[in-house]
Protein backbone atom coordinates (compact mmCIF):
# COMPACT_ATOMS: atom_id res chain seq x y z
CA UNK A 1 0.00 0.00 0.00
CA UNK A 2 1.20 3.29 -0.94
CA UNK A 3 1.95 6.39 1.78
CA UNK A 4 -1.23 8.23 0.19
CA UNK A 5 -3.70 4.74 0.47
CA UNK A 6 -2.06 4.29 4.01
CA UNK A 7 -2.56 7.95 5.27
CA UNK A 8 -6.15 8.31 3.42
CA UNK A 9 -7.74 4.88 5.06
CA UNK A 10 -5.72 4.71 8.04
CA UNK A 11 -4.84 8.34 8.88
CA UNK A 12 -1.55 8.19 10.62
CA UNK A 13 -1.12 10.14 13.56
CA UNK A 14 -1.56 14.18 12.96
CA UNK A 15 2.06 15.00 14.00
CA UNK A 16 4.24 12.94 12.72
CA UNK A 17 2.49 13.11 9.23
CA UNK A 18 3.32 17.19 9.46
CA UNK A 19 6.26 16.72 10.79
CA UNK A 20 7.34 14.79 7.74
CA UNK A 21 6.25 17.59 5.10
CA UNK A 22 7.12 20.22 7.50
CA UNK A 23 10.79 20.78 5.66
CA UNK A 24 9.06 20.76 2.08
CA UNK A 25 6.30 23.42 3.30
CA UNK A 26 8.20 25.75 4.49
CA UNK A 27 10.32 25.75 1.52
CA UNK A 28 7.21 26.35 -0.57
CA UNK A 29 6.12 28.92 1.25
CA UNK A 30 8.55 31.30 0.56
CA UNK A 31 8.38 30.81 -2.68
CA UNK A 32 4.55 31.77 -2.28
CA UNK A 33 5.57 34.08 -0.62
CA UNK A 34 8.12 35.61 -2.85
CA UNK A 35 6.10 35.67 -6.31
CA UNK A 36 2.94 35.84 -4.45
CA UNK A 37 1.16 33.30 -5.93
CA UNK A 38 -1.22 30.68 -4.22
CA UNK A 39 -0.06 27.72 -2.93
CA UNK A 40 -1.79 24.70 -5.10
CA UNK A 41 1.37 22.60 -4.78
CA UNK A 42 1.83 23.11 -0.59
CA UNK A 43 -2.28 21.84 -0.81
CA UNK A 44 -1.65 18.94 -2.64
CA UNK A 45 0.97 18.09 -0.57
CA UNK A 46 -2.11 18.33 2.31
CA UNK A 47 -4.50 16.16 -0.27
CA UNK A 48 -1.49 13.42 -0.38
CA UNK A 49 -1.46 13.01 3.15
CA UNK A 50 -5.21 12.66 3.28
CA UNK A 51 -5.41 15.94 5.42
CA UNK A 52 -7.50 17.35 3.55
CA UNK A 53 -10.05 14.63 4.34
CA UNK A 54 -9.28 13.59 7.36
CA UNK A 55 -11.96 16.21 9.17
CA UNK A 56 -14.71 15.40 7.01
CA UNK A 57 -18.08 14.16 7.68
CA UNK A 58 -17.69 10.51 8.56
CA UNK A 59 -20.34 9.70 5.16
CA UNK A 60 -17.57 11.78 2.67
CA UNK A 61 -14.14 9.49 4.01
CA UNK A 62 -13.20 11.99 7.58
CA UNK A 63 -11.88 10.10 10.59
CA UNK A 64 -13.94 8.53 13.14
CA UNK A 65 -12.70 10.23 16.39
CA UNK A 66 -13.87 8.52 19.75
CA UNK A 67 -15.76 12.00 20.55
CA UNK A 68 -15.55 15.97 19.54
CA UNK A 69 -12.80 16.26 22.51
CA UNK A 70 -10.68 14.02 20.78
CA UNK A 71 -11.39 15.69 17.21
CA UNK A 72 -10.48 18.97 18.57
CA UNK A 73 -7.35 18.29 19.90
CA UNK A 74 -6.37 16.10 16.86
CA UNK A 75 -7.65 19.40 14.73
CA UNK A 76 -5.29 21.86 17.30
CA UNK A 77 -2.47 19.47 16.04
CA UNK A 78 -2.88 20.02 12.48
CA UNK A 79 -3.52 23.49 12.62
CA UNK A 80 -0.97 24.46 14.52
CA UNK A 81 1.49 22.11 12.62
CA UNK A 82 0.39 24.04 9.52
CA UNK A 83 0.44 26.87 10.58
CA UNK A 84 4.05 26.86 11.86
CA UNK A 85 5.18 25.94 8.69
CA UNK A 86 3.31 28.68 6.63
CA UNK A 87 0.63 30.76 8.00
CA UNK A 88 -0.61 31.20 4.39
CA UNK A 89 -1.30 27.93 3.62
CA UNK A 90 -2.67 27.38 7.66
CA UNK A 91 -5.29 29.79 6.68
CA UNK A 92 -6.20 28.12 3.58
CA UNK A 93 -6.37 24.87 5.87
CA UNK A 94 -8.64 26.47 8.23
CA UNK A 95 -10.88 27.76 5.90
CA UNK A 96 -11.31 24.19 4.35
CA UNK A 97 -11.74 22.71 7.97
CA UNK A 98 -14.76 25.16 8.33
CA UNK A 99 -16.07 24.46 5.27
CA UNK A 100 -16.37 20.42 6.68
CA UNK A 101 -17.83 21.75 9.74
CA UNK A 102 -20.74 23.45 8.00
CA UNK A 103 -21.38 20.31 5.71
CA UNK A 104 -20.93 17.92 8.40
CA UNK A 105 -23.77 19.89 10.75
CA UNK A 106 -25.86 20.95 7.99
CA UNK A 107 -25.09 19.44 5.36
CA UNK A 108 -28.10 16.47 3.39
CA UNK A 109 -26.66 13.16 2.10
CA UNK A 110 -26.37 14.43 -1.29
CA UNK A 111 -24.18 16.67 -0.39
CA UNK A 112 -21.66 15.01 1.63
CA UNK A 113 -21.77 12.70 -0.79
CA UNK A 114 -20.85 14.83 -3.49
CA UNK A 115 -18.01 16.23 -1.11
CA UNK A 116 -16.98 12.84 -1.20
CA UNK A 117 -16.55 12.87 -4.74
CA UNK A 118 -14.82 16.53 -5.07
CA UNK A 119 -12.33 15.58 -1.54
CA UNK A 120 -11.10 12.30 -3.93
CA UNK A 121 -10.33 14.86 -6.54
CA UNK A 122 -8.10 16.81 -4.45
CA UNK A 123 -10.72 19.65 -3.50
CA UNK A 124 -10.40 22.17 -1.07
CA UNK A 125 -12.93 24.31 0.39
CA UNK A 126 -13.33 27.99 1.76
CA UNK A 127 -15.99 29.80 3.83
CA UNK A 128 -16.48 33.43 2.70
CA UNK A 129 -18.72 35.68 4.92
CA UNK A 130 -17.11 39.60 4.35
CA UNK A 131 -18.79 41.42 1.98
CA UNK A 132 -18.57 45.19 0.40
CA UNK A 133 -22.06 47.13 1.07
CA UNK A 134 -24.72 45.80 -0.07
CA UNK A 135 -23.98 42.43 0.26
CA UNK A 136 -24.68 39.13 -1.46
CA UNK A 137 -28.65 39.10 -2.09
CA UNK A 138 -30.37 36.30 -3.08
CA UNK A 139 -33.05 37.77 -5.77
CA UNK A 140 -36.11 36.24 -7.96
CA UNK A 141 -35.63 36.22 -11.68
CA UNK A 142 -38.09 34.72 -13.35
CA UNK A 143 -38.90 32.33 -10.54
CA UNK A 144 -34.94 30.97 -9.93
CA UNK A 145 -33.37 32.32 -7.54
CA UNK A 146 -29.86 33.89 -8.45
CA UNK A 147 -26.90 35.63 -6.24
CA UNK A 148 -26.01 38.95 -6.54
CA UNK A 149 -22.69 40.83 -5.39
CA UNK A 150 -19.50 40.34 -4.46
CA UNK A 151 -17.29 38.85 -1.43
CA UNK A 152 -14.33 40.56 0.17
CA UNK A 153 -11.29 38.94 1.19
CA UNK A 154 -12.47 35.62 -0.18
CA UNK A 155 -9.21 33.81 0.99
CA UNK A 156 -8.16 31.60 -2.03
CA UNK A 157 -10.17 33.14 -4.37
CA UNK A 158 -9.48 31.85 -7.72
CA UNK A 159 -7.85 28.40 -6.52
CA UNK A 160 -9.94 26.82 -4.18
CA UNK A 161 -12.68 24.44 -5.75
CA UNK A 162 -15.83 25.39 -4.11
CA UNK A 163 -16.32 28.27 -1.07
CA UNK A 164 -19.69 28.05 1.32
CA UNK A 165 -20.52 31.53 1.17
CA UNK A 166 -23.50 33.18 3.29
CA UNK A 167 -25.99 35.21 1.05
CA UNK A 168 -29.41 37.62 2.46
CA UNK A 169 -32.67 36.55 1.23
CA UNK A 170 -35.23 39.60 0.71
CA UNK A 171 -36.14 38.52 3.77
CA UNK A 172 -35.31 36.45 6.81
CA UNK A 173 -31.65 35.42 8.39
CA UNK A 174 -28.82 34.84 5.48
CA UNK A 175 -28.34 31.57 4.43
CA UNK A 176 -25.28 29.71 2.99
CA UNK A 177 -24.68 28.94 -0.58
CA UNK A 178 -21.73 26.37 -1.93
CA UNK A 179 -20.17 28.30 -5.19
CA UNK A 180 -17.89 27.43 -7.15
CA UNK A 181 -14.52 29.07 -6.05
CA UNK A 182 -12.30 28.54 -8.84
CA UNK A 183 -13.70 30.70 -11.87
CA UNK A 184 -10.95 33.37 -13.10
CA UNK A 185 -13.41 35.43 -14.65
CA UNK A 186 -15.33 35.70 -11.51
CA UNK A 187 -11.60 36.61 -9.49
CA UNK A 188 -9.81 39.81 -8.68
CA UNK A 189 -7.16 39.75 -7.04
CA UNK A 190 -5.66 43.43 -7.65
CA UNK A 191 -6.51 44.61 -4.24
CA UNK A 192 -4.92 42.20 -2.28
CA UNK A 193 -1.71 44.40 -2.11
CA UNK A 194 -0.36 43.53 1.42
CA UNK A 195 3.20 42.89 3.39
CA UNK A 196 1.86 39.27 4.96
CA UNK A 197 -0.34 36.27 4.10
CA UNK A 198 0.27 37.35 0.16
CA UNK A 199 -0.27 33.52 -0.67
CA UNK A 200 -3.64 33.69 0.43
CA UNK A 201 -5.17 35.55 -2.45
CA UNK A 202 -7.76 37.15 -0.42
CA UNK A 203 -9.25 39.31 -3.43
CA UNK A 204 -13.04 39.60 -4.51
CA UNK A 205 -15.09 37.18 -6.23
CA UNK A 206 -17.72 37.83 -7.87
CA UNK A 207 -21.17 35.92 -7.45
CA UNK A 208 -23.50 37.14 -9.78
CA UNK A 209 -25.85 35.35 -12.16
CA UNK A 210 -24.82 31.70 -9.91
CA UNK A 211 -28.17 30.04 -9.09
CA UNK A 212 -29.46 28.60 -6.11
CA UNK A 213 -30.75 25.34 -5.93
CA UNK A 214 -31.78 22.14 -3.20
CA UNK A 215 -28.24 21.22 -4.37
CA UNK A 216 -26.33 24.01 -3.70
CA UNK A 217 -28.40 25.77 -0.59
CA UNK A 218 -27.11 24.13 2.62
CA UNK A 219 -28.99 23.82 5.91
CA UNK A 220 -31.89 26.41 6.75
CA UNK A 221 -31.24 30.30 7.67
CA UNK A 222 -29.40 31.51 10.33
CA UNK A 223 -27.50 28.36 10.54
CA UNK A 224 -24.05 30.06 9.83
CA UNK A 225 -25.00 32.10 13.29
CA UNK A 226 -25.78 29.31 15.11
CA UNK A 227 -24.23 29.72 18.69
CA UNK A 228 -22.36 28.39 20.33
CA UNK A 229 -20.75 27.06 17.08
CA UNK A 230 -20.31 30.38 15.23
CA UNK A 231 -18.33 32.45 17.99
CA UNK A 232 -16.55 29.65 19.50
CA UNK A 233 -15.67 27.85 16.26
CA UNK A 234 -13.02 31.18 16.40
CA UNK A 235 -10.58 28.70 18.42
CA UNK A 236 -9.56 27.46 15.00
CA UNK A 237 -7.97 30.29 13.53
CA UNK A 238 -6.10 31.36 16.81
CA UNK A 239 -4.75 27.76 16.51
CA UNK A 240 -3.27 28.49 13.15
CA UNK A 241 -1.79 31.89 14.75
CA UNK A 242 -0.21 29.88 17.39
CA UNK A 243 1.54 27.96 15.01
CA UNK A 244 3.38 30.89 13.76
CA UNK A 245 3.62 32.28 17.06
CA UNK A 246 5.49 28.79 17.79
CA UNK A 247 7.60 29.26 14.71
CA UNK A 248 8.52 32.62 15.54
CA UNK A 249 9.78 31.37 18.88
CA UNK A 250 11.60 28.59 17.51
CA UNK A 251 13.32 30.76 14.44
CA UNK A 252 14.85 33.22 17.27
CA UNK A 253 15.90 30.33 19.36
CA UNK A 254 17.95 29.32 16.23
CA UNK A 255 18.98 32.83 15.68
CA UNK A 256 20.29 33.49 19.08
CA UNK A 257 24.48 33.51 18.86
CA UNK A 258 27.03 32.51 21.61
CA UNK A 259 27.26 36.29 22.74
CA UNK A 260 23.01 36.45 22.91
CA UNK A 261 22.84 32.91 25.13
CA UNK A 262 25.51 34.23 26.94
CA UNK A 263 23.67 37.62 27.54
CA UNK A 264 20.96 37.40 30.47
CA UNK A 265 19.21 40.25 29.43
CA UNK A 266 18.68 38.49 25.75
CA UNK A 267 18.15 35.18 28.03
CA UNK A 268 15.31 37.29 29.90
CA UNK A 269 13.63 38.43 26.82
CA UNK A 270 13.63 34.71 25.47
CA UNK A 271 12.24 33.30 28.62
CA UNK A 272 9.37 35.97 28.01
CA UNK A 273 8.66 34.66 24.78
CA UNK A 274 8.78 31.04 25.70
CA UNK A 275 5.97 32.45 28.33
CA UNK A 276 3.78 33.76 26.11
CA UNK A 277 3.99 31.18 23.44
CA UNK A 278 2.87 28.66 25.96
CA UNK A 279 0.52 30.54 27.86
CA UNK A 280 -1.83 30.96 24.16
CA UNK A 281 -1.30 27.46 23.95
CA UNK A 282 -2.85 26.27 26.88
CA UNK A 283 -5.94 28.77 26.02
CA UNK A 284 -6.39 27.50 22.64
CA UNK A 285 -6.07 24.24 23.79
CA UNK A 286 -9.04 25.00 26.76
CA UNK A 287 -11.14 27.31 23.72
CA UNK A 288 -10.91 24.07 21.57
CA UNK A 289 -12.32 21.65 24.88
CA UNK A 290 -14.97 24.17 25.16
CA UNK A 291 -15.85 24.66 21.85
CA UNK A 292 -16.33 20.38 21.81
CA UNK A 293 -18.48 20.55 24.76
CA UNK A 294 -20.80 23.44 23.80
CA UNK A 295 -19.95 24.66 27.30
CA UNK A 296 -21.88 27.35 28.44
CA UNK A 297 -19.05 29.47 28.33
CA UNK A 298 -17.27 28.89 25.37
CA UNK A 299 -18.30 31.72 23.71
CA UNK A 300 -16.77 34.11 26.42
CA UNK A 301 -13.54 31.57 26.58
CA UNK A 302 -12.99 32.02 22.45
CA UNK A 303 -13.15 35.67 22.92
CA UNK A 304 -10.81 36.40 25.61
CA UNK A 305 -8.51 33.60 23.80
CA UNK A 306 -8.40 35.72 20.61
CA UNK A 307 -6.79 38.28 22.90
CA UNK A 308 -4.20 36.38 24.17
CA UNK A 309 -3.40 35.16 21.24
CA UNK A 310 -3.10 38.74 19.82
CA UNK A 311 -0.88 39.89 22.86
CA UNK A 312 1.38 36.82 22.45
CA UNK A 313 1.63 37.13 18.85
CA UNK A 314 2.59 41.00 19.19
CA UNK A 315 4.69 40.58 22.42
CA UNK A 316 7.15 37.46 20.92
CA UNK A 317 7.16 39.79 17.81
CA UNK A 318 8.72 42.72 19.37
CA UNK A 319 11.16 40.66 21.48
CA UNK A 320 12.49 38.39 18.62
CA UNK A 321 12.99 41.74 17.13
CA UNK A 322 15.02 42.53 20.02
CA UNK A 323 16.76 39.29 20.12
CA UNK A 324 18.08 39.08 16.39
CA UNK A 325 17.94 42.90 15.82
CA UNK A 326 18.13 44.16 11.97
CA UNK A 327 19.00 40.26 10.88
CA UNK A 328 14.93 40.25 11.70
CA UNK A 329 13.97 42.61 9.07
CA UNK A 330 16.24 41.55 6.16
CA UNK A 331 13.99 40.04 2.89
CA UNK A 332 14.35 36.37 2.56
CA UNK A 333 15.15 35.81 6.05
CA UNK A 334 11.88 33.41 7.89
CA UNK A 335 12.15 35.91 10.44
CA UNK A 336 10.83 38.37 8.52
CA UNK A 337 7.76 36.06 7.12
CA UNK A 338 6.54 35.00 9.89
CA UNK A 339 5.88 38.39 11.42
CA UNK A 340 4.71 39.89 8.50
CA UNK A 341 2.01 36.89 8.19
CA UNK A 342 1.31 37.40 12.41
CA UNK A 343 1.21 41.28 11.57
CA UNK A 344 -1.64 40.77 9.08
CA UNK A 345 -2.89 37.77 10.28
CA UNK A 346 -3.61 38.65 14.38
CA UNK A 347 -5.90 41.82 12.92
CA UNK A 348 -9.49 39.86 13.42
CA UNK A 349 -12.34 41.78 13.35
CA UNK A 350 -14.11 43.35 16.62
CA UNK A 351 -11.07 42.56 18.86
CA UNK A 352 -12.54 45.05 21.58
CA UNK A 353 -15.86 43.81 21.62
CA UNK A 354 -14.56 40.56 21.52
CA UNK A 355 -13.33 41.29 24.82
CA UNK A 356 -15.47 43.50 25.97
CA UNK A 357 -18.38 40.79 25.98
CA UNK A 358 -15.92 38.26 27.63
CA UNK A 359 -15.52 40.78 30.04
CA UNK A 360 -19.09 40.57 30.60
CA UNK A 361 -19.40 37.26 31.41
CA UNK A 362 -16.41 37.24 33.67
CA UNK A 363 -18.16 39.84 35.76
CA UNK A 364 -21.49 37.67 35.89
CA UNK A 365 -19.34 34.21 37.16
CA UNK A 366 -15.89 32.71 36.72
CA UNK A 367 -16.05 31.16 33.18
CA UNK A 368 -12.88 29.43 33.74
CA UNK A 369 -14.31 26.51 35.04
CA UNK A 370 -16.45 23.81 37.62
CA UNK A 371 -14.04 23.23 40.53
CA UNK A 372 -11.76 26.10 40.67
CA UNK A 373 -14.09 28.81 40.52
CA UNK A 374 -12.82 31.98 42.16
CA UNK A 375 -16.06 33.65 42.78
Amino acid sequence: MNARKKAIQGFLPVRETLAALHPRLVTLGERHDAAPRFPADALALLAQAGLHLRYAPEAAGGQAFSDARAENLDLMDALRAVGRADLSLGRLFEGHVNALKLLDWYGSSAQQAQLAENLARGLFYGVWATEPPPGVLIVQDAGIEKLEGAKAFATGAGGLGFAVITARPAEGRRRLVIVPADHADRTDLSGWRVRGMRATGSGTYDVSGLVVTDGNSLGHPGDYDREPRFTAGAWRFTAVQLGGIEALLAETRAAMSEAARGDPLQRVRFADAVVATRTAGLWVREAALRAADDHDDAIAFARLTRGVVERAGLDVMELAARITGTRSAFDGQRIDKITRDLSLYLRQAGPDYARDQAAIAWLDHDAWGEGDLLW
